[in-house]
């Protein structure tokens, strides 16, 4: 693949054609590096002022394959920086996440300690049994912050969900015709 600068000279990256392009696993055509380095080029020459017809006329290649390569370099280039955006957005996610597994043992810890009832700074002890008075509100708030951590578990998920693009109604695609039959009419009587 040689590219020029000169723009009176042609190009000599090959157009893509069906026998020459790349296709993925579904037969879609892909991009390739002479792609690549032919957008690269046909970008350079419009940021010059050529217009559209006057680079095809230049590379010796089609309007509409000029067209294609500007709007797949302006697709990526506003494809890239969303990546790297949403790249940011999982990190701080997986961040968040880490936190609330680290809360979640510090509150299992304390609930899996005893608490006992004190009162004006001395322990509540059971006439009847002679033990300690345990203190259950210790032991509420702990599930109740378990349960708030386990709100925020959720909503991380949700928002890496719709960061992922997972929660979008699937596409379909319909082809086909449809058959219509008239039941109880005979088509000969319609002639």
């Amino acid at each position: 693949m040689t590219s020029n600068n000169n723009p009176n000279q042609p190009n000599t990256i090959p157009e893509r054609t069906p026998e020459n392009a790349a296709r993925d696993h579904h037969g879609r055509y892909t991009r390739d590096l002479n792609t690549a380095a032919r957008d690269t080029e046909i970008v350079e020459l419009r940021k010059r002022g050529m217009g559209v017809r006057q680079i095809a006329r230049h590379l010796g290649l089609a309007p509409s394959t000029i067209s294609d390569a500007i709007q797949r370099v302006l697709t990526e280039t506003i494809r890239e920086p969303g990546e790297q955006l949403r790249q940011l957005e999982l990190e701080r996610l997986d961040d968040e996440l880490q936190k609330i597994d680290e809360a979640e043992e510090i509150v299992k810890g304390i609930l899996a300690r005893e608490h006992v009832t004190v009162s004006q700074g001395r322990v509540v002890y059971d006439d009847s049994t002679g033990q300690a008075v345990r203190d259950d509100a210790i032991v509420l708030q702990c599930v109740d912050r378990l349960m708030r951590l386990a709100e925020q578990r959720r909503k991380n998920g949700e928002s890496r969900r719709k960061l992922l693009g997972m929660d979008q109604p699937p596409k379909v695609e319909v082809t086909g015709g449809i058959t219509y039959e008239i039941v109880g009419i005979n088509p000969e009587d319609l002639r």
